[in-house]
């Protein structure tokens, strides 16, 4: 078992029971590369990036992205996918503990907060402080479910707003398109680094 998160991810992947790969980037991430006007010279970090789907999304809008994920197989699965070389990269990696992941501009997050053991999500957000620069961007899908017997483990729109509160201003918040088994659970914050 990981120690950072309390899963065995590899495991999992070893097996292939990834239930949560849609195979596909969020949809709510495909509408606000599409409907917003970003200026695409920036850096993104996307932690707990698994298959690179995201990550994917990101690169293909033109920015320079970097997939970060605890589990091997995730990454080197990841990279078998990638069509954008120039600006897309996939590392193993420990996004909570993994300190050199400093001064990016874009922090994107997709469900991983609600991955790991609820014990951990304050050293999920010192690491999300630590990886944007100030001015910078954190865009974030949660899973807002009851579950307490996770993974996923249940949060709260009130939870996210207080945890990252601190080192974030939250710009807005919304119910995005999602997957079909998810409609309704989930919801986009959009902060900026103080």
């Amino acid at each position: 078992m990981n120690t950072s998160t309390g899963t065995d991810w590899e495991s999992l992947y070893q097996k292939n029971e990834t239930h949560w790969d849609k195979g596909e980037a969020s949809p709510g991430l495909v509408d606000f590369l599409r409907e917003e006007s970003l200026d695409s010279t920036g850096q993104v970090l996307v932690p707990g990036c698994g298959m690179g789907h995201d990550a994917r999304a990101w690169a293909n809008a033109g920015f320079v992205t970097l997939g970060l994920d605890i589990s091997p197989t995730a990454i080197s699965r990841a990279q078998a996918l990638v069509t954008v070389e120039a600006t897309l990269n996939f590392r193993q990696g420990d996004f909570l503990n993994d300190v050199e992941h400093q001064g990016y501009d874009w922090l994107f997050e997709h469900t991983l907060f609600c991955a790991i053991q609820p014990e951990l999500r304050g050293a999920y957000v010192k690491a999300a402080a630590r990886c944007v620069r100030r001015g910078g961007n954190f865009l974030a899908v949660h899973y807002l479910i009851p579950d307490e017997d996770g993974p996923p483990f249940g949060t709260t729109r009130e939870e996210v707003c207080e945890r990252f509160a601190n080192d974030f201003e939250l710009l807005r918040d919304w119910i995005p398109r999602s997957y079909p088994n998810r409609t309704g659970l989930e919801r986009m914050f959009y902060w900026r680094k103080k």
